[in-house]
């Protein structure tokens, strides 16, 4: 490989040259001279005239090369598809209206050892596009549209956030205990401390810590962790934002989620209004709502709640396609698993999905009219959960009951059980202010801006099985 430049002084992007420039009449020069970089897409050399066109990050600009102009002129007609080069003339509009930098002198930044060949035109093998993404940025606009409008809805929930007085922290990524959800969690080793330790599956309790501590309004926006399956909704490592707010209710809670979710996706949409695989979601507020027993009985036809007897529920998911009902199952978890099969799939617009048992919820507080249920909503869109929230659970007797339930399921092989956290309940023995929290899946919410159908699109580097040991 021939030797490169440590560096090159670039001092414009190729959509800054149409901004500046756009006023110039066919066959006008500007003189101004710019330095542009970038990757050449296309080159058509014309005798002692040659065309190329040089894209960067922000779009694309025609170099305009001449022979008795443009330094090493035949260097520059010989380069392949894909080098990396830097350039340096005119601003001018061609005889033809084409605006152009004019090439005095140019360098090979990079050389393109592996073609891409005619990828150029578009990668459509979703084995290539994932797994090499490298190839599939440069080849197809829309993936790296939908990066860029993952980044801005990331950036717009940040600011909105702190608008709203939200402290942005940061918690322990690796955890003595997988606490605050139920979810199969990576194991790894600390070698200097000899323990095991896993990678989180949600950072909810030592968020809640940080409010027992006295930060009324805290965020984290990071990584999550769970050793489940892959789908097109669900990849191993993902992106939430967890909130927590003191001296807020579930009910003053859906207020705010709505009007931070509404709101960023104006921003970045242009609209609360977003087609979606075929259909028109309307993300401004007010969302509907409605609780998970009164949707459920809609879909099955006759009234179920968290007190219908266990077998009817038990035989309505059945009839439904779903399992046998496990032995350990009560009525609670019935009804959410009969509300998953039945009901869930078939919300499209952003509803609100409130009052879920407290049998599914073991960090959510009892429902004040009713302690067999919480105060819990799911926000579903297009038949899938995009946000979870609820008013906390400050009771530390209840809660310590809540995981002696949930350690003896794991103990008995629900290996998405919660194990028994002594040091989240000494914490909430120093006292837990009435206090409301929602998690937002980023990935999720980044698909239904970019209308895309599966999760590895919004994600730079999905996680896929290794080529190479």
């Amino acid at each position: 490989m021939a030797e490169t430049p440590y560096r090159f002084d670039h001092d414009t992007f190729a959509a800054e040259v149409s901004e500046r420039f756009g006023h110039l009449a066919d066959g006008e020069e500007s003189g101004v001279t710019v330095s542009v970089a970038g990757r050449i897409m296309l080159s058509r050399p014309q005798g002692r005239l040659a065309f190329a066109e040089l894209r960067d990050s922000s779009g694309a600009i025609q170099l305009f090369a001449l022979a008795k102009v443009t330094e090493d002129f035949d260097g520059l007609t010989a380069l392949s598809l894909g080098d990396w080069i830097g350039a340096t003339g005119e601003v001018v509009r061609t005889k033809r209206g084409e605006l152009s930098v004019k090439v005095g002198a140019w360098q090979l930044l990079a050389e393109a050892r592996r073609g891409f060949g005619d990828k150029w035109h578009g990668v459509t093998d979703i084995e290539t596009r994932y797994r090499q993404r490298e190839v599939d940025l440069w080849a197809n606009a829309e993936s790296r549209g939908r990066l860029v409008a993952r980044s801005a809805i990331v950036r717009r929930l940040r600011e909105r956030l702190w608008d709203n007085g939200f402290l942005e922290v940061e918690t322990p990524i690796l955890n003595p205990i997988p606490g605050g959800a139920t979810a199969k969690p990576f194991v790894t080793h600390h070698n200097a401390l000899g323990a095991d330790f896993y990678l989180r599956v949600a950072p909810e309790l030592y968020l809640k810590r940080l409010v027992i501590g006295g930060f009324e309004r805290v965020f984290e926006l990071g990584r999550l962790f769970r050793n489940e399956g892959i789908s097109p909704r669900h990849n191993p490592e993902f992106t939430t934002v967890e909130a927590y707010v003191a001296y807020m209710d579930y009910e003053d809670l859906m207020v705010l989620v709505e009007d931070l979710v509404g709101g960023v996706v104006a921003d970045v949409a242009g609209s609360t209004t977003l087609p979606y695989q075929g259909q028109i979601i309307e993300m401004g507020a007010p969302w509907r709502r409605a609780t998970m027993a009164e949707l459920t009985s809609e879909q099955v036809g006759q009234a179920v709640d968290v007190h219908t007897d266990r077998e009817t529920l038990a035989a309505l998911l059945v009839a439904a396609g779903g399992p046998e009902a496990d032995p350990s199952w009560g009525p609670g978890k019935l009804l959410a698993e009969l509300f998953e099969k039945t009901t869930e799939h078939t919300i499209v617009q952003p509803t609100f999905v409130t009052d879920h048992p407290a049998e599914v919820s073991p960090l959510a507080r009892r429902h004040r009219e009713d302690p067999e249920l919480t105060e819990r909503f799911e926000v579903i869109v297009a038949g899938r959960e995009l946000i979870n929230g609820f008013s906390e659970l400050n009771d530390p007797d209840d809660q310590r009951a809540r995981f002696v339930e949930q350690a003896a399921a794991h103990a008995a092989g629900d290996d998405e059980a919660m194990h028994l956290d002594e040091e989240y309940l000494r914490a909430l023995e120093h006292g837990l202010p009435p206090t409301a929290g929602v998690g937002l899946g980023i990935d999720r919410l980044a698909m239904l801006v970019t209308d895309s159908a599966n999760i590895r699109e919004v994600i730079a580097f999905p996680t896929l099985k290794p080529l190479f040991d």
